[in-house]
C-alpha cells in the first residue's frame, strides 16, 4: 500500500461572499485562518499559504497568517505555497519559520520557490536580470542555515556572513521543500541541496511529469542522498456532485484566469478549456468526492507521490463553498484515496 498525505494550499485569492460582493483583504485573511481550523478538524496533513504582492491575493506575509493558524490548530502541518526566496533574505526566512515552528510545536514547513509572479522583485529592489543567481545563492545560504550552526558564506547578491549564528534554534529542524514547475535544472538543484520536491502541476496531465520524478530519483542517488519526499500541488474544488462542483468553480476560475491572462497575453478562458482541464488529461481536480478521489489516486500512482496538496482557493470562489470543499476533502476524499491506493 502506498501511503500518501493529503494537504491544502491557498494563495489567499480575494473572494466574493454568497451575495456576490467582493470581500475585503482583511476578511479574506481571517477566513483563511478559519479554513485552516476546519482542515485540522477533518484530519488533513498540511495547510499551505502562498505569498503574492498583487491585488488579486490578500496574503503577502504568509508566516503571520500561519502563526494565527498555529494558535488555533493542533495537528496539521503549516507552511507556505510558496515562499519567494529570490526576493527575500534567507536569514529572515529562517528566523520567521523557526519562530513559526516554535509556536506550532514543530509543525512548520517551508516550500521555497523562484515565484511565477514577479511583482516582489521591483517591490523589494531586485533586478529581474538576476532571477537565476538570486535563487541559486539564496537557496545555498538557506540550506546552510537549516543546519542551525554558525554560517560562513559569500555570494554576489547579499552581504557575506562570517561565523554568523542565527536564532531561534528549533527543537527538531524545519521540513523544507522546493517548488518546481517543470525545469530539469530545478529538479537537479533540488536534489543537490537535499530538499523535498514539490511539483506544481497546473496544466496538462500528471503523466508528463514522470520524467522529472525519475530525474529526481537519479539525481538524489548520484549525490549520495537518501530518498526524499515528492509532493504535488494542483488546483481543484469539491462539491456534492460533479455538476455542482463544476458550476461553482468555473466562473471563479474564469475571472481569475482572465484577469491575469490579460497581463500575460493568454487567450480568454473558456468552458471548452475548462472541460479539458477537469478531464483525465487536465490538471484541475474538480467534481464529487468520488471523481476527485479517483483522479488523485491515479496521479499518486503515476508519480509515486508522497503528498498531494489541493489548491482549494481559486479566484472568487466564496468562503462558504471552500469550507464545504475542505470538509468533503477530509471526510470523504481522503479515505477514498487511501482505499483506492490500498487496492493497487
Amino acid at each position: 500500500m502506498h501511503e500518501v498525505a493529503l494537504g491544502l494550499d491557498t494563495f489567499g485569492d480575494i473572494t466574493v461572499n454568497d451575495d456576490g460582493e467582493r470581500q475585503t483583504d482583511a476578511q479574506t485573511i481571517r477566513d483563511i485562518v478559519d479554513e485552516s481550523v476546519l482542515a485540522d478538524q477533518v484530519g488533513l496533513a498540511f495547510f499551505g499559504v502562498g505569498e503574492h504582492h498583487r491585488h488579486e491575493f490578500a496574503v503577502s506575509s504568509p508566516e503571520l497568517v500561519l502563526a494565527a493558524a498555529a494558535a488555533r490548530t493542533e495537528q496539521i502541518h503549516l507552511g507556505t505555497a510558496v515562499t519567494v526566496l529570490s526576493s527575500d533574505d534567507p536569514v529572515r526566512v529562517y528566523e520567521r519559520f523557526a519562530t513559526l515552528d516554535a509556536l506550532s510545536r514543530g509543525r512548520a514547513e517551508v516550500i521555497l520557490g523562484r515565484g511565477s509572479f514577479i511583482e516582489s522583485f521591483p517591490l523589494f529592489g531586485f533586478d529581474l536580470s538576476d532571477y537565476e543567481v538570486l535563487f541559486e545563492e539564496r537557496l545555498d545560504l538557506f540550506s546552510q542555515l537549516l543546519e542551525e550552526k554558525p554560517v560562513t558564506w559569500q555570494g554576489t547578491t547579499r552581504a557575506a556572513l562570517t561565523n554568523a549564528d542565527v536564532y531561534p534554534k528549533t527543537e527538531n529542524g524545519i521540513t523544507a521543500w522546493v517548488g518546481v514547475g517543470g525545469s530539469p535544472e530545478s529538479v537537479v538543484r533540488t536534489a543537490r541541496y537535499g530538499y523535498g520536491l514539490m511539483l506544481a502541476i497546473i496544466g496538462g496531465s500528471a503523466e508528463r511529469f514522470r520524467p522529472y520524478v525519475d530525474l529526481y530519483h537519479r539525481s538524489l542517488d548520484s549525490f549520495g542522498r537518501d530518498p526524499l519526499p515528492i509532493g504535488i500541488h494542483s488546483p481543484g474544488h469539491i462539491a456534492d456532485t460533479d455538476a455542482q462542483a463544476w458550476d461553482e468553480l468555473y466562473p471563479a476560475m474564469e475571472a481569475n484566469r482572465n484577469a491575469i491572462g490579460a497581463e500575460r497575453g493568454w487567450p480568454p478562458y473558456s468552458r471548452l478549456q475548462f472541460q479539458h482541464d477537469i478531464g483525465a488529461e487536465g490538471a484541475i481536480y474538480a467534481g464529487s468526492p468520488e471523481t476527485v478521489a479517483r483522479k488523485i489516486a491515479a496521479t499518486v500512482k503515476t508519480l509515486g507521490a508522497d503528498r498531494f496538496d489541493l489548491k482549494y482557493a481559486n479566484g472568487t470562489l466564496s468562503h462558504s463553498k471552500m469550507l464545504r470543499s475542505i470538509e468533503l476533502y477530509g471526510t470523504q476524499v481522503q479515505p477514498m484515496v487511501r482505499d483506492l491506493l490500498s487496492q493497487a
